[in-house]
């Protein structure tokens, strides 16, 4: 017996990472130290850029997005997806983004699948200023079976303590911003395959009239990162908030960042659900309560500001008021007037 007869092949490991090296190096800058294959990644800071610099970190992961990439055999927009993931994860108490590592398991290792992963993982470092340093691929049959794997990030980024964002400074009458998701982004899924692959027996490739494109082309849309186009505007005198809508929706999310006392007030009728959202909802019958709850509804990003600041705010980016802070009133943290 052997290692490779156990299930774990260390030549097409060692492949994979040779692959991957170019790719990677792209993304690094003059504060990278190491070539990837290190055993740890180092990463020097400049101090004279910053008086009081805060670490801002944050580990997470793609869900059973990864699911629907396997039966597309589609991977490089899952590794954009858990790069923005986590930018913006970081960017609502007002971090830039520094360096990114991920964690890569899988049953069997191949290259070609490792390089598709990493090459959008470096595609979105790049547009969001940051290097890829490293990372670790674990081959383990036994806990991965078949063609399953995971994909976990962690992000490290820096703020200035003074300008740190903590949503303390929302107050009564501040304008509640939110800027368009681009699809389920990657949360969700566990209840929109079990509609779309098991109550309506679709395929990864079926084409939906409703969406005018197939099953795999709207359940992969990239997840958007908000750093981009919000990153001059985030410092206290400009924002009071920021909220990531992920998992639990826009309720879940901006509770996460309101002072005692206050509520945000949220108009639905607001924005314009995008199509996927409603095809779901009508193909399954779902509550509105519940499908706020599970999904981000076409809000992926939301900016809490006062009046003056919002107006500014919405002539260079492509924010809608969506609300308004009020008084909390019967406990309630969020308030959504649904359609």
């Amino acid at each position: 017996m052997d290692y490779k007869t156990s299930g774990v092949d260390i030549k097409a490991g060692e492949q994979a990472v040779q692959d991957i090296k170019g790719i990677v190096k792209k993304t690094y800058n003059e504060n990278v130290l190491t070539e990837l294959g290190s055993f740890g990644g180092l990463y020097s800071l400049d101090l004279s850029k910053w008086k009081q610099p805060v670490m801002v970190s944050s580990t997470d992961g793609v869900g059973t997005k990864l699911i629907v990439a396997q039966k597309a055999k589609v991977y490089n927009t899952v590794g954009q997806d858990l790069v923005n993931h986590c930018v913006n994860d970081i960017f609502v108490q007002g971090a830039d983004p520094q360096f990114f590592m991920d964690y890569i398991g899988l049953a069997k290792m191949k290259p070609e699948i490792i390089r598709e992963i990493i090459e959008g993982m470096s595609k979105a470092c790049l547009e969001n200023g940051m290097a890829l340093i490293g990372g670790e691929m674990a081959e383990m049959p036994g806990i991965y079976h078949n063609e399953d794997f995971d994909l976990v990030g962690t992000i490290i980024g820096l703020v200035e303590k003074e300008n740190i964002i903590t949503g303390q400074t929302i107050k009564e009458n501040d304008i509640i911003l939110g800027f368009p998701s681009t699809g389920l982004h990657t949360n969700g899924y566990s209840l929109a395959r079990k509609i779309i692959f098991e109550k309506l027996n679709l395929e990864i490739d079926s084409y939906v009239e409703e969406l005018s494109c197939s099953v795999a082309e709207a359940l992969l849309t990239i997840h958007r990162s908000y750093y981009p186009s919000l990153r001059n505007w985030a410092k206290p005198e400009y924002i009071h908030g920021m909220a990531h809508i992920t998992g639990g929706g826009l309720k879940g999310n901006i509770k996460r960042i309101l002072p005692e006392n206050i509520t945000a007030h949220i108009d639905s009728k607001s924005w314009k659900t995008p199509a996927i959202f409603k095809w779901l909802q009508e193909s399954a019958s779902i509550e509105n309560e519940e499908m706020f709850s599970a999904f981000n509804m076409g809000i992926g990003f939301v900016v809490i500001t006062s009046k003056e600041n919002a107006y500014e705010i919405l002539q260079e980016t492509d924010g809608m008021i969506i609300g308004i802070i009020t008084k909390r009133i019967n406990n309630e943290a969020v308030v959504v007037d649904f359609e």
